[in-house]
């Protein structure tokens, strides 16, 4: 096995180089996203917040630049519930894996999230409340469970996973008496943002990076999502829903 995508210094090409590596080497379908808008104390002028600027935590405090992180989602909807986190222009069936037209996005917008399109021949994930994520992949590690790539932010967990279908997913939950709405599911049509986005939960991070094995291709290891699904409802419903409101 070998670690891929590990912590680097974050630079202005740090987002392009990480969506070039989930387009062209994973032939992963990715687009860039709404970003955080940061105001100028002195003009009150708004911009996009650079690469590095953004906060481990939920924006609303100074960044290590001058301007202040407002919390504000660049799609201009004062009540976004995921700002910063949701593809923007173009939309979401415009997610590609051409090398060219990935540089060409990030080149113009270098600070604009990593969205992943899930389902189809791309990953699907699982996202449940941090609280429950940390206690998912502590049980999992306990019981010998092997997990994949984990996306977190200071409130969610995302899990990344072999593609599946919906119908498949809708038979397993079946089987549950309750699944709680704080376990969210990111089937075809859906989407993820990955590291090292900015968003308004605070930076993308990985929890566990991605892994390649031999003869992958070098692409990362998913797990299938049945392996994991009883382990994240027991721990989602361990944990206080807060609603029906998106906090990633």
């Amino acid at each position: 096995m070998r670690e891929i995508l590990g912590r680097r210094r974050m630079t202005r090409s740090s987002l392009r180089n990480a969506a070039l590596t989930c387009a062209t080497q994973w032939q992963w379908p990715v687009l860039p996203g709404a970003a955080l808008t940061s105001r100028d104390p002195e003009t009150e002028e708004k911009r996009e917040v650079p690469v590095g600027e953004a906060p481990m935590g939920p924006p609303g405090e100074p960044g290590d630049g001058e301007a202040e992180l407002d919390g504000a989602c660049a799609c201009g909807d004062p009540d976004c519930v995921v700002p910063g986190a949701h593809p923007l222009d173009p939309a979401l069936l415009a997610a590609t894996t051409d090398a060219r037209m990935v540089r060409w996005w990030w080149t113009n917008r270098p600070s604009a999230p990593l969205i992943l399109a899930t389902g189809g021949r791309a990953p699907c994930a699982l996202s449940l409340p941090a609280v429950a994520g940390v206690r998912a992949l502590a049980e999992f590690d306990r019981s010998g469970v092997r997990v994949g790539p984990v996306a977190a932010t200071t409130t969610r967990f995302t899990l990344l996973v072999e593609p599946y279908r919906m119908e498949e997913l809708g038979e397993l939950l079946y089987a549950h008496d309750w699944v709680p709405s704080s376990l969210r599911f990111h089937g075809g049509g859906g989407y993820v943002v990955l590291p090292p986005s900015a968003t308004g939960a605070g930076q993308v991070r990985w929890e566990r990076r991605p892994v390649a094995e031999r003869g992958a291709g070098g692409a990362p290891w998913l797990p299938r999502m049945e392996t994991l699904l009883d382990g994240l409802v027991e721990a989602s419903a361990a944990t206080p829903d807060t609603g029906s409101t998106l906090a990633y």
